[in-house]
């Protein structure tokens, strides 16, 4: 151990001298030192890892109780595990259950580091955290810059990672007491690689806003909802289930659902007590627009007549629109936005309540979902969109990808552990490493 830290302070020495008589005599940019230095800390990092894997590896093959229980069945097998400093070359024990005939590398298990594991948990978390921003080729490049790591080795780590859960990230405060609660509610449109769109959706759950700048505002205790979803019940749920975790619900007085009034959404209202429906702005300006944009002056007049809530004003517009509309299509293209309009009143009136903030679901949906998911000509698996929109909202809503990685881990080896008791096999669970381990794996 010592003769190791020695070379390790003598390298990180010369490196650090060497280095820094390039970048005076040669008068170079400070960033070539940062990046010379990064990987001479890499370099460490590696030999680090390997003499600690080796270390553990010596105790195990040294322990009284091990070679009670385990006998030896091949010295040094060397392994890789590529890791965030890169690939670490060392080599470790495999070892034969003398009663039950198992075979284990028994200090990997204890370090949780399976016989197939390529990669270490910490980079796998590295490139999903890179790939809920960018393409699964560059998460790669940006992961790691001394190992090639392909797009599938990306995407096998989501797919490990499996589906998040929109409660993954846990409530911190106690109920809170609010009398009125928003909720806003969308969804994308995603391409699909066998042709065809999905529908992700997005709900968030907010307190209001406050302005933060001139054009811009902060939603108060926001927390949001994605995934695929075949039944929007299902969302509704998740979300019914994180208000009344959330909140107080007899102080609240009203809930405001916003959306553009679409079935799933106006489904939230049967789910959500106290919520009212309103229609969001983005929508109504689109039909408004749909409506009178063949005939510039009718603009104003129709936003004049909504404004002043006359619903009887708006329908004789729409009345006067479609008779002096000549093309087919156009004429059906206003029929269309008079009953959007119309079929949605109630929901555009209550944009004018006094306590209503506005929806900004066009804005979020471009932000958290478009951008990564529909903004470039990629074509998804549904499996690939549903997780994405997950980890995208799971990161928002101020998820760890490690430590869900590591929850996961522990998640899977406990219910290992209770199908093998169930079985009755001789094995037995390490509370030291939240491992399960082959019988008898001795203290190190």
């Amino acid at each position: 151990m010592e003769l190791i830290i020695q070379e390790i302070i003598q390298k990180i020495s010369s490196s650090f001298e060497k280095e820094l008589e390039k970048l005076i005599r040669e008068k170079r940019d400070i960033s070539e030192f940062i990046l010379a230095t990064k990987k001479t800390l890499d370099d460490i990092g590696v030999t680090l890892v390997a003499e600690a894997l080796e270390t553990i590896d010596n105790a195990y093959k040294n322990s009284k109780d091990r070679k009670r229980y385990w006998t030896v069945k091949e010295k040094a097998a060397e392994k890789t595990l590529t890791t965030i400093f890169g690939e670490v070359r060392y080599k470790r024990t495999y070892y034969k259950n003398k009663k039950t005939g198992e075979y284990s590398y028994l200090s990997d298990e204890a370090v949780g580091i399976s016989a197939h594991d390529k990669l270490d948990a910490s980079l796998k978390a590295k490139l999903i955290e890179e790939a809920v921003y960018m393409s699964y080729s560059k998460s790669g490049e940006k992961a790691s810059e001394t190992v090639t790591l392909t797009s599938q080795t990306v995407m096998n780590s989501i797919r490990e990672l499996g589906s998040v859960d929109n409660d993954a990230v846990k409530i911190k405060q106690d109920k809170r007491k609010v009398k009125v609660l928003y909720i806003e509610a969308d969804e994308d449109h995603v391409a699909l690689q066998n042709g065809g769109l999905i529908e992700p959706k997005l709900v968030y759950v907010h307190e209001g806003r406050k302005q933060v700048s001139k054009n811009r505002y902060k939603l108060l205790n926001v927390r949001y909802f994605s995934g695929v979803y075949t039944n929007s019940d299902e969302l509704w749920v998740e979300v019914l289930d994180y208000i009344d975790k959330a909140y107080d619900m007899d102080s609240i007085e009203k809930i405001y659902l916003s959306g553009d009034g679409a079935p799933w959404i106006k489904n939230g209202l049967s789910w959500i007590n106290k919520s009212i429906y309103v229609l969001d702005r983005y929508h109504l300006s689109k039909y408004v627009t749909q409506a009178t944009a063949h005939m510039g002056y009718t603009t104003p007049i129709m936003w004049s007549y909504i404004n002043a809530k006359d619903k009887d004003k708006v329908k004789e517009l729409f009345k006067a629109i479609i008779n002096i509309t000549e093309p087919e299509t156009k004429k059906k293209a206003v029929k269309e936005a008079r009953r959007y309009i119309l079929g949605n009143w109630e929901g555009i009136m209550r944009q004018y309540d006094q306590d209503y903030v506005g929806c900004s679901a066009e804005g979020h949906v471009s932000h958290i979902l478009s951008s990564r998911l529909s903004s470039r000509p990629l074509g998804w698996s549904k499996t690939g969109v549903d997780q994405m929109a997950r980890l995208r909202v799971f990161i928002a809503n101020g998820g760890d990808v490690y430590d869900m990685f590591i929850q996961k881990k522990k998640a899977a080896v406990n219910e290992a552990r209770q199908i093998c008791c169930f079985a009755g096999r001789n094995l037995k669970f390490d509370y030291r490493y939240n491992l399960f381990l082959p019988l008898a794996l001795p203290p190190i």
